[in-house]
């Protein structure tokens, strides 16, 4: 029996969500108005130890953990675009200590390295924390932990026997909102951050450590029979070894050219909350927040107490393209608008200041895969699927660790020898994806009921998530 969900009960009138997104303008918050550094392009030849492909967290990590090894080395980073400009300037700023996308997908995937997984990865957050003191990157860091809510019957069943386990009044007294049923606070594994900030203090600190940055600098093509030659429009760099961070963007081997799809993402923003607007929904611990259903609906508040509300629809496009014109989409922000009322209905009257969207690099296994090619010379790491601001510096050190030939504990991990199962090509992409995606909904609509469709993906470690 399909149920009305939470979010297609009480629903705003119509009116309220079209003035509210009235004012709103195309626009990536954390990328607004920020004071950039330029990197001149490319032009000429040169020769490095390291090239890094991307200018993204992954590049940057890459770029910063090199010259922290060996300050000697001689380390280039091309950037298609600006540093930061694609999903890590356009994120939620959520910088989670989870490697496998949580708890649950690690354990049916590493069941026996999920202790050591947890490990690293709250390990891996302290470093993050640890060199954003140490170089005193001003990114706005909170160790917030993140809060995850029930707001259906069915999902209490899920974290009703965790520790950090809420019952309907402790969860709305910490943020109140009457969609809350339960909800699960994860105090130390999660942190928040300002993702446009973060992109340009790591480059910031890559430059101030010798890296040499050129943006608006595509690369081409990777060659080469020994030192790789790695050629952009203008130029080209001859180098040791290389690190790919090409991210959501076709792969430059064609071997990883199925193992990501492309998801688009969307996010709203609202105007900053006034005091009496902030003591009406609480929430004075500032934890990241996201529900529970399979689409689902991630928020924050940001420095300057605005809300950042996104998620719920995942859009793939026919053929993994990805382009300007699909990140206006008003279907989808009218959606998120009435959503955010209905989980906050006392905000009546809210405006919203910005929308955006960005491309998420989603792989079948959920979290990043790694590996090497042209004879162990080239590096890459992909597939975050959402989780990359923290997981991000855990691949650079997989990646260099993998450059150096060196097996460490990172490298022997089943997680990181194992490939994810590629994606189909099209039509057939577009098909099960689509075929996906009705199923999850449907899910949220049967009390949680995995079909056929979504068993048989289980089963064979293939599927689709928002």
């Amino acid at each position: 029996m399909q149920r009305t969900t939470a979010f297609e009960r009480g629903r705003p009138p119509a009116r309220t969500v079209s003035q509210a997104l009235a004012a709103s303008r195309p626009a990536v918050f954390w990328l607004d108005g920020l004071d950039r550094t330029a990197h001149p392009a490319l032009v000429g030849g040169r020769e490095a130890d390291l090239v890094i492909v991307g200018g993204g967290y992954a590049g940057l990590w890459t770029a910063i953990r090199a010259k922290e090894r060996d300050p000697s080395r001689d380390v280039v980073l091309l950037e298609a675009h600006e540093v930061g400009w694609a999903a890590s300037g356009r994120n939620g700023g959520f910088c989670e200590a989870s490697l496998t996308h949580g708890e649950e997908n690690g354990r049916q995937r590493w069941p026996d390295e999920l202790d050591q997984l947890d490990r690293l990865g709250r390990e891996n957050l302290a470093g993050i924390e640890d060199t954003i003191r140490r170089y005193g990157m001003d990114v706005e860091f909170e160790r917030t932990g993140q809060l995850s809510v029930a707001v259906e019957p069915h999902q209490l069943a899920w974290i009703e026997a965790e520790d950090g386990f809420l019952d309907q009044a402790a969860v709305r007294a910490e943020v109140n909102s009457p969609t809350y049923l339960g909800g699960l606070w994860s105090r130390d594994d999660a942190a928040l951050v300002n993702p446009g900030r973060l992109a340009l203090e790591l480059a910031r600190v890559a430059s101030e450590l010798g890296v040499v940055i050129h943006e608006h600098s595509e690369v081409r093509a990777i060659g080469g029979g020994g030192p790789v030659t790695v050629t952009t429009a203008r130029g080209w760099v001859k180098a040791r070894s290389v690190a790919l961070a090409t991210n959501v963007f076709p792969s430059l081997l064609r071997r990883n050219r199925l193992l990501t799809v492309p998801v688009y993402d969307y996010a709203i923003v609202t105007e900053p909350l006034d005091a009496d607007q902030l003591a009406s929904i609480g929430w004075r611990n500032r934890q990241g927040l996201a529900d529970l259903a399979n689409q689902f609906h991630y928020y924050r508040l940001t420095a300057d107490n605005r809300i950042l509300f996104g998620g719920y629809d995942a859009v793939y496009h026919y053929g993994g393209r990805v382009r300007p014109g699909y990140e206006e989409r008003p279907a989808t922000y009218r959606r998120l608008a009435e959503h955010f009322f209905v989980t906050f209905p006392q905000l009546d009257g809210l405006r919203f200041s910005h929308r955006w969207a960005g491309t998420i690099d989603t792989c079948t296994r959920f979290c990043a895969f790694y590996g090497l090619a042209r004879g162990g010379r080239v590096a890459y790491a992909a597939g975050f699927t959402g989780l990359g601001v923290g997981a991000t510096r855990f691949a650079a050190d997989v990646m260099l660790d993998l450059l150096a030939g060196e097996e460490t504990e990172r490298t022997s991990l089943r997680m990181v020898r194992e490939r994810p199962l590629p994606f189909p090509p099209e039509p057939a992409a577009s098909l099960g994806i689509a075929v996906t995606k009705w199923s999850l909904d449907r899910a949220d609509h049967t009390e949680g009921r995995r079909n056929a469709v979504l068993r048989s993906l289980d089963a064979l470690g293939l599927g689709f998530d928002s």
